[in-house]
């Protein structure tokens, strides 16, 4: 796993061409069973896919963090809300609330989220193969493949699947 998420990088810069004028068609005339068929090649890459294993979104990015998502951990951590943004937060040049550093803190020696229950919803739903209208996150699932092996595999299977 190790050295699949060392050449990663490299692999989905290499395929970034191909892939952009793939998605680029794809908003143009998606499929009327994409979302489907997205759900589908999601399921099966993560029934092999162990992201205990790599945790490699956690160690290179860190996620959005929501009103909500502030108010869900700064209370599970028995936190006020402004304690929480103050010691974990910072506002990004979107003005988006994202972690001080990465890693994230909250990530385990043996990556293990210590904030699993309660995490994120960015964290919850990455790497958002399986999103609805799928085609419409096409420059962020574009991005995600140079960091999560999962993607890039859903993304080399729907090429396969889906001929354009």
């Amino acid at each position: 796993m190790h050295e699949q998420i060392n050449n990663l990088p490299k692999r989905a810069k290499d395929k970034h061409k191909e892939n952009k004028a793939f998605f680029t068609k794809l908003k143009r005339k998606p499929p009327k069973q994409l979302d489907y068929m997205m759900q589908e090649l999601h399921e099966e890459e993560f029934e092999r896919m162990d992201c205990l294993e790599c945790a490699n979104c956690c160690k290179t990015t860190g996620p959005l963090f929501t009103n909500k998502d502030i108010q869900r951990i700064a209370k599970s951590f028995k936190m006020k809300e402004q304690e929480f943004i103050e010691q974990y937060l910072r506002l990004d040049e979107d003005n988006d609330y994202v972690l001080q550093s990465v890693p994230c803190v909250f990530l385990g020696t043996d990556n293990y989220c210590s904030i699993y229950d309660v995490r994120p919803k960015a964290c919850r739903e990455f790497p958002h193969t399986d999103r609805k209208k799928f085609q419409q996150i096409s420059n962020l699932t574009l991005k995600n493949t140079a960091i999560c092996p999962a993607a890039f595999n859903i993304v080399e299977a729907m090429k396969r699947q889906i001929q354009l």
